[in-house]
């Protein structure tokens, strides 16, 4: 079986789609605060929604990248 994630932000409601099948939704879990899992008819996850998302996932993964890229640009003046 060869499914595809699709990923789409609504930059409106500031919230991440992470959909990994199209199809009816049997449930909705809350995970953590702000992030629901969507589960599918067969009980697998059809999807994960991030909801505030620039706050709880693009700003954490911008300031690891900027410290990593920091420690990377350090290491190369001292060479």
């Amino acid at each position: 079986m060869n499914r595809k994630l699709k990923v789409l932000y609504d930059p409106e409601a500031d919230i991440l789609y992470l959909i990994m099948r199209e199809g009816s939704i049997k449930d909705t879990v809350e995970a953590y605060d702000d992030v629901l899992i969507e589960i599918a008819e067969d009980r697998n996850v059809a999807g994960i929604e991030i909801w505030n998302a620039s706050k709880n996932l693009l700003k954490p993964i911008a300031k690891v990248l900027s410290t990593k890229i920091k420690k990377s640009l350090e290491a190369t003046t001292r060479q």
